[in-house]
């Protein structure tokens, strides 16, 4: 191992509130892979301890003295990017506010410690250090990156979990039979894909195919997120409920906390939001809803998979392929972290690798060539 590889995450923490602070550096001083870089109580604070040294994190509350923590999050990211990780007493909210950091370039939001209960505080411990971890991997313009650490790794299960796998002489049946439906879109993302999302669906006509997303976020931020999309996109998009139907035109978002998962009855489709364990480590799962449209879909389907990290949708867009639909994979000069695409790349499931201003017109393209049903 390399000095370099060997280095530490250097954190640098931003709040108005000592005790906070004083919680936040305990908390990441006692990771073996983090260290406290330094402590600002706002902004201009910051800045200066920025022109000393640059960290490779920074955690960073949104309501502050002297300026509030959305404007210098947009004027870091239009100057020196670095990886920032909002911790807000908000963030369990879903709030506008919170949704608006993220699409001003934040590549995470978790809670603040609280130390009421000793629970709350190990899972607080738990989350910060693990978005710190991921956040130093962030790929941002201008900025060069160590060497990423090794993570820990736990035991993660797989779309088995939730959807019993099928044999492969059912599924090859299932390829053969699969009738023809309207066409439709699936999409997972995780780390930067608020703001991918974004700039995708604003690009798409009415007239686009149904679109079902799975985002990486907690829960009560996927309906002001899907309000934000819907105030900006031609299509309607929505924080999906059980039993909402696949419609052109129509956008469902899996709600956080839960997993949705394609249902087809006849050569009309709805979604399910269901409960069940995390899958790939995250709950919605990419991997689940793509192995629901590769069962329910099959050839009717595209998938597509955007920047984030892990490989949560990987081998969901592989059996999606195998199952006759097409599939896309953003590629490593857009992602903010090329973790899930990459991931979906090696094991061969993408079709195609394109950059993310590509996405929206290979889902126009797609919609153009794909036939559709007979009406009923």
């Amino acid at each position: 191992m390399t000095a370099e590889a060997d280095r530490k995450i250097r954190v640098l923490i931003v709040d108005d509130s000592a005790a906070v602070r004083t919680t936040l550096s305990d908390i990441i001083a006692a990771d073996p892979e983090l260290e406290v870089m330094g402590t600002a109580a706002d902004p201009y604070i910051a800045v200066e301890r920025i022109r000393g040294e640059v960290p490779d994190v920074i955690f960073l509350d949104i309501e502050l003295p002297r300026m509030d923590g959305i404007t210098f999050l947009r004027k870091l990211m239009s100057q020196r990017p670095i990886p920032v990780v909002i911790c807000s007493a908000h963030a369990s909210e879903g709030s506008d506010t919170l949704i608006e950091a993220l699409e001003a370039g934040a590549v995470d939001v978790v809670p603040k410690p609280r130390l009421d209960t000793a629970q709350f505080l190990q899972d607080s411990r738990e989350r910060i250090c693990s978005a710190a971890r991921l956040a130093a991997q962030a790929s941002l313009k201008g900025r060069v990156r160590p060497p990423a650490p090794k993570l820990n790794v736990e035991r993660k299960l797989t779309a088995d979990a939730v959807i019993p796998p099928r044999s492969a002489a059912r599924a090859a049946s299932a390829l053969a039979t699969t009738p023809l439906t309207d066409p439709l879109v699936c999409i997972g993302a995780s780390t930067g894909g608020t703001e991918a999302l974004r700039d995708v669906l604003v690009e798409l006509p009415a007239t686009t195919p149904g679109i079902l997303i799975v985002q990486h976020m907690p829960e009560r931020f996927t309906a002001a997120f899907a309000r934000r999309l819907d105030g900006l996109c031609q299509m309607r998009v929505k924080e999906a409920e059980d039993g909402d139907a696949v419609e052109p035109g129509s956008v469902l978002i899996a709600p956080g906390g839960h997993h949705m998962v394609l249902h087809r009855t006849g050569s009309r489709y709805t979604v399910r939001v269901i409960d069940g364990p995390h899958v790939s480590r995250h709950r919605p799962s990419v991997d689940v809803l793509f192995r629901s449209a590769a069962y329910g879909a099959g050839r009717n389907a595209l998938g597509v998979l955007l920047t984030g990290m892990g490989d949560d949708g990987a081998r969901g867009l592989l059996e999606m392929r195998e199952a006759g639909a097409a599939t896309l994979a953003q590629d490593e000069d857009s992602s903010v972290v090329f973790g899930m695409p990459k991931e979906a790349i090696a094991l061969g499931a993408a079709q195609k690798v394109v950059g993310l201003r590509r996405i929206a017109h290979e889902i126009t393209a797609y919609a153009a060539r794909a036939p559709m049903r007979d009406p009923a």
